[in-house]
C-alpha cells in the first residue's frame, strides 16, 4: 500500500506559524484541492475551479474542556500559510463522500451553523484515499472522544474503514516517527493516534459476535457482493429489534421530547432575542459609521479651511499696496533726493503685475474678481505713474538744453575754439537712468514719446555747438587761395609752381572731425543706453575711437543694472536696430550741414585739398562698426561724398580746361598742359592720405585720357606735322612724369602708352623723311619684292622697268651726290621740330632706320643682279658717320 508523505513535519511547523497560537496544537494537516459544486445538480466537482488548501485538525485546552477546530489555510503571493477559514467540529452534522467521482476522493463537510443552507458546501478533494480515509478516521475519532457523539456519514462502507485502520495503524504510527525523527510532540499518544475500530466502532463483544458470525458463514462465502447482501438484511434486522427496544421506551421517549419542546421555545425565544438584538446593533453600526464618516468630513473640512486661510493670507499680502508706494506712484517728486524712492516703488510695482501674471499665479486665482479688480487696480497706478513720469523727464531735458544754449560760454566765440563738453548733462540724465528702465518695464510704448524729446531738446544743443564751432574755425584759419585754373592753355605755365601751403584747411576739416565725430559716437551711445535700446554700447566707458579718448569715461558710467536677464540676453533685432537709427536721424539730423560748409570752404581755398579730405573722412569712417554709430557712419559717407562730388568738380573742370585747347587755330610745340599736368600730379601725390589713392588715381585716368584724346584731336587738325606735333608731346609727357611713373603705378600705364605713341609717331615722321629723299630708290626695291611673290628671282632682270639698265640709271639719278641728299634729310629733319633736345635721337633714329633699308635694297641686289655693283653698306655707314 502506498505511503503518504503529506502530513509531514514541516507541513505542520507551516500551519503552526500561520496559526500564531502556541496554546492550539496540530494535530494532523494534510494538503486538498478545495473547489465549490452546484447545489442540487451532479456536476464533475468543479476541478476546473480547484484552488490548493491545508485542511488542518486542531485542539484548544482549557482546564477540563477541549475544543475541536478544523482550520482551511491557504496559501499567499509569496508561498506563504495564512488562515482562511475556521470550523469549529461540535457544528459538525454530516460527512459525505461523493458518488459521482470515481476516485472516491472528494468528500464535504457539512456544518449545521452555517448561515445560508442555500449554497452548497465547498468539495474537498485528496491526493489519494489513504489521504482521505487517515483525515475522516482522525475526525471520526475527535468528534466520539471530545463530543461524545459521531457525524452522519454517507457515501462510504463503515467496514471498508475498519479493515483499512486495522492494516495502516502500524504504518501510520512508523512513519510519523521517520518524519519527525522521533515521538510525536504532542498530547495524542500512540493509542489515540492509532485508530482503533474496536474501540471506536463497535465493542470488543459485538467485534466477537461477529468474528462468530463471519466463521460460521465462511463456508457460504462466495463473493464479496454477495457477503454484503446477507450484512445488509441482518442490519435491517437488528435495526428493527432497536425500533422495537425505542417503543417500548416510550415514557423515556416522552420526557426526552417535552424536555426538547421546552428547549426548542428556549432556543426560539433566543433566536428573536438575538434578532431583536442584531437589528439593535446593525443600526448601531449604521450610526457609527454615518458618525465617522461625518467626523472625517469635518477633519478634512477644517484642514481644508485652515489651508484655505492660509493661502487666502499670502494672497491678500500679494494683493497689498503700501501706503508708501502707492502716495509715491501717484504724486511722489521727482527729484533727485527721490529717487531711491521712486525706484523702489517701481521696482514693487513691477514685481506685483508679474506676480498676478498666469504662470506667476495659480490660474484659479487668476479668475477671482479680487484678483481682476487688484489687477485693475495695479494698471491704474502704472499708467499714472508713466504719464507722470514722462511729462517730468520732457520737460526736464527741455530745461536743461534750454539752460545750457542761453549760456554763451558752452560754444566757441570769436578767436577761442571750445571743445563741446557734455559731461555735466550725462551726469544729471545718469539720474534718471533706472527710471527710464523701470518705465520700459512697465510700458514700452511711454519711450517713443520720451525718445523723440530728448532727440529734440539735444538735436538744437548739437547743432548749435557745431555751427559755432565751425564758424570759429573757418575764421580762425588763415590760408591763401589757390586758383582753381590748373590747366588752362591761355595761362602762364608756371602760375602754380610756386602755390602756397594750404595745409592748414585740411587740418581745420581734421579737427572738426576729431572733435565732433567721437561726441557724436558717444552721444549715440549714451543714448542708446540711456534710452534702453537693446544694441549693444558702441565704446565701452573709457574706450578710444581713432585715436581718440572717448568723451565720456569711467566716472561716466550710466551704472544701469539689467532689470530682467533675460532681456540684456536676448540681444537686440532687427526692429530694435530700426527704431533707435530713426531716433539717431532725429538726435542728429541737421548737424551735416556744418560739417559740408567746412568741407565747401575747404575746397574754395584749395581744391585738391579735397584729397587729404578724403583720406581723413575715410580713415574715420573705417573705425565705425558699431550699430549704434549706424548715423555718424551715414554722416561720414555723406562728408565723403561731398568731398568726391566737389574733387569731381574740380576734376571735370580741370578737363573743360584741356578740350579748350582744341579750338585754337594751330598748335604748335609742346601743349601747356603737359607740364602742368605734371606740376598738379605732383601737388596731388603730396596730398594723399590713407584710402584717397582711388580718388587720385580716377582723377589721373580722367585727366591723361582727356589729355591723350586732345591731343589727337589738335594733331589731326593738321596731318602735314601731326607726327612731330604728337612724338614732342609724348616725349613732353614722358619727361615730365618719369620721377612719378616710377612711384604711381597708374601713372606708370599711362607712361608706357605715351612711350608707344611716341615710338609710333617718330617712326611714321622718319620714314617720310627718308622716302621722300630717296623715293626711286626704295619705289624700285618694293616692286622687285611685290614680283618675288609671282615671278622667278632670275626672270625679274627682263621684267619691264626692271633691267639692268633700269637699275642703273635708278642708282645714279638717286645715289649720285647722296651725301648732299643725306644733308637734305637732316635739315628737314630738323626744319619743323621745337624741341631741340629730341633731335639727336631723332637723327641716330633716321640714320639707323635708313642703313637698314639700304641693307635690304642690297641683299635684293645681289640676289636678282649678281653682276651689278652698288655702294656698299660698309660705305654708306662710314659716309653716315661722318656727317
Amino acid at each position: 500500500m502506498a505511503k503518504s508523505t503529506a502530513d509531514d513535519v514541516e507541513l505542520r511547523r507551516a500551519c503552526e506559524s500561520a496559526i500564531e497560537d502556541p496554546k492550539q496544537k496540530i494535530i494532523l494537516s494534510l494538503r486538498v484541492a478545495k473547489s465549490h459544486g452546484i447545489l442540487g445538480k451532479s456536476s464533475k466537482l468543479g476541478r476546473q475551479m480547484a484552488k490548493p488548501r491545508v485542511l488542518a485538525l486542531s485542539t484548544l485546552s482549557k482546564g477540563q474542556t477541549t475544543t475541536a477546530f478544523l482550520r482551511v489555510l491557504k496559501y499567499s503571493t509569496g508561498g506563504v500559510l495564512e488562515p482562511a477559514k475556521l470550523y469549529k467540529l461540535k457544528h459538525l452534522s454530516k460527512v459525505e463522500v461523493l458518488a459521482n467521482d470515481p476516485s472516491g476522493c472528494t468528500f464535504t463537510l457539512g456544518f449545521d451553523n452555517l448561515r445560508s443552507q442555500s449554497v452548497a458546501p465547498p468539495q474537498w478533494t485528496m491526493r489519494n484515499i489513504d489521504d482521505r480515509n487517515r483525515l475522516l478516521l482522525c475526525i471520526l475519532t475527535i468528534c466520539k472522544d471530545v463530543l461524545g457523539r459521531l457525524p452522519k456519514v454517507v457515501g462510504i462502507d463503515v467496514v471498508e474503514m475498519a479493515l483499512w485502520a486495522k492494516e495502516n495503524t502500524a504504518p501510520v504510527s512508523t512513519q510519523r516517527n521517520v518524519h519527525n525523527g522521533g515521538p510525536v510532540a504532542s498530547d495524542m499518544t500512540e493509542r489515540e493516534l492509532k485508530v482503533n475500530v474496536e474501540k471506536d466502532l463497535v465493542s470488543q463483544a459485538e467485534e466477537e459476535d461477529m468474528e462468530a458470525l463471519l466463521g460460521t458463514y465462511v463456508m457460504g462465502v462466495g463473493e464479496a457482493e454477495e457477503f454484503s447482501e446477507r450484512l445488509k438484511r441482518e442490519l435491517q434486522a437488528l435495526e428493527a429489534a432497536n425500533v422495537h427496544a425505542i417503543l417500548e421506551s416510550e415514557p423515556l421517549i416522552n420526557e426526552v421530547l417535552y424536555g426538547l419542546e421546552a428547549a426548542t421555545n428556549c432556543v426560539e425565544d433566543m433566536d428573536e432575542w438575538l434578532g431583536t438584538f442584531n437589528v439593535k446593533l446593525r443600526h448601531m453600526r449604521e450610526d457609527i459609521a454615518s458618525i465617522e464618516t461625518r467626523n472625517n468630513n469635518l477633519e478634512m473640512q477644517s484642514v481644508n479651511n485652515k489651508s484655505l486661510i492660509e493661502e487666502l493670507d499670502k494672497l491678500l499680502e500679494r494683493l497689498r499696496v503700501p501706503s508708501e508706494y502707492a502716495a509715491c506712484l501717484t504724486g511722489g517728486s521727482f527729484d533727485e533726493a527721490r529717487m531711491l524712492q521712486n525706484v523702489e516703488a517701481c521696482e514693487w510695482l513691477t514685481s506685483a503685475l508679474r506676480g498676478l501674471e498666469v504662470p506667476n499665479i495659480d490660474p484659479t486665482y487668476a479668475s477671482m474678481r479680487a484678483v481682476k479688480e487688484k489687477r485693475a487696480e495695479l494698471e491704474k497706478l502704472k499708467s499714472t505713474f508713466v504719464r507722470r513720469a514722462s511729462e517730468f523727464l520732457r520737460n526736464y531735458f527741455a530745461s536743461l538744453v534750454d539752460f545750457m544754449i542761453s549760456d554763451k560760454s558752452y560754444f566757441s566765440q570769436r578767436g577761442q575754439l571750445k571743445r563741446p563738453d557734455h559731461a555735466d548733462l550725462r551726469y544729471k540724465c545718469r539720474t534718471y537712468a533706472r527710471l527710464l528702465q523701470h518705465l520700459k518695464s512697465l510700458d514700452k510704448n511711454c519711450l517713443g514719446p520720451l525718445r523723440k524729446a530728448y532727440c529734440s531738446s539735444l538735436n538744437l544743443l548739437l547743432r548749435r555747438e557745431a555751427r559755432e564751432f565751425a564758424n570759429e574755425l573757418r575764421a580762425s584759419t588763415k590760408a591763401s587761395r589757390n586758383p582753381t585754373v590748373w590747366l588752362e592753355g591761355s595761362t602762364g605755365s608756371g602760375q602754380n609752381v610756386n602755390a602756397t601751403d594750404t595745409s592748414t584747411v585740411s587740418d581745420a576739416y581734421a579737427k572738426m572731425l576729431t572733435i565732433f565725430i567721437p561726441l557724436l559716437v558717444d552721444e549715440s551711445s549714451f543714448f542708446a543706453h540711456f534710452m534702453c535700446f537693446e544694441v549693444p554700447t558702441l565704446v565701452p566707458p573709457g574706450g578710444i575711437v581713432n585715436g581718440n579718448k572717448a568723451c565720456y569715461d569711467d566716472d561716466d558710467d550710466l551704472g544701469i543694472m539689467d532689470i530682467d536677464d533675460n532681456d540684456s540676453k536676448s540681444g537686440k533685432s532687427s526692429a530694435e536696430l530700426a527704431a533707435l537709427n530713426e531716433s539717431l536721424q532725429d538726435l542728429l539730423d541737421g548737424i551735416q550741414e556744418d560739417f559740408y560748409a567746412v568741407v565747401d570752404w575747404a575746397y574754395k581755398i584749395d581744391p585738391l585739398r579735397c584729397i587729404s579730405m578724403h583720406g581723413i573722412t575715410e580713415r574715420y569712417l573705417s573705425g565705425q562698426k558699431a550699430d549704434a554709430a549706424g548715423f555718424v557712419r551715414l554722416l561720414l559717407g555723406d562728408l565723403e561724398s561731398r568731398i568726391s562730388m566737389q574733387f569731381s568738380r574740380f576734376v571735370d573742370e580741370a578737363c573743360h580746361q584741356i578740350e579748350r585747347n582744341e579750338r585754337n587755330v594751330r598748335q604748335m610745340g609742346v601743349l601747356s598742359y603737359i607740364p602742368r599736368f605734371a606740376t598738379l600730379a605732383t601737388r596731388m601725390e603730396q596730398y594723399i592720405q590713407g584710402q584717397s589713392r582711388d580718388l587720385v588715381d580716377q582723377a589721373y585716368t580722367k585727366f591723361v585720357s582727356v589729355m591723350f584724346a586732345t591731343l589727337e584731336k589738335i594733331a589731326q587738325t593738321d596731318p602735314k606735322y601731326a607726327d612731330i606735333f604728337l612724338f614732342e608731346n609724348y616725349a613732353a609727357f614722358q619727361n615730365s612724369l618719369y620721377d612719378l611713373a616710377n612711384i604711381v603705378p597708374t601713372l606708370a600705364k599711362f607712361y608706357h602708352q605715351a612711350s608707344e605713341a611716341y615710338e609710333q609717331a617718330r617712326t611714321r615722321h622718319i620714314s617720310m623723311i627718308i622716302y621722300f629723299q630717296f623715293e626711286r630708290l626704295f619705289q624700285f626695291a618694293r616692286r622687285i619684292e611685290d614680283l618675288m611673290f609671282t615671278v622667278a628671282p632670275e626672270e625679274i632682270p627682263f621684267q619691264l622697268g626692271l633691267s639692268k639698265m633700269d637699275l642703273r640709271k635708278m642708282l645714279k639719278s638717286s645715289l649720285s651726290g647722296v651725301d648732299k641728299s643725306i644733308a637734305a634729310m637732316y635739315k628737314k629733319l630738323q626744319k619743323n621740330l621745337t624741341s631741340e633736345e629730341l633731335l639727336p635721337s631723332l637723327w641716330d633714329k633716321c640714320k639707323k632706320e635708313f642703313l637698314d633699308k639700304y641693307e635690304s635694297f642690297a641683299q635684293l641686289v645681289a640676289k636678282i643682279y649678281p653682276n651689278e655693283t652698288i655702294p656698299s653698306v660698309a660705305e654708306m655707314r662710314d659716309l653716315l658717320a661722318s656727317m
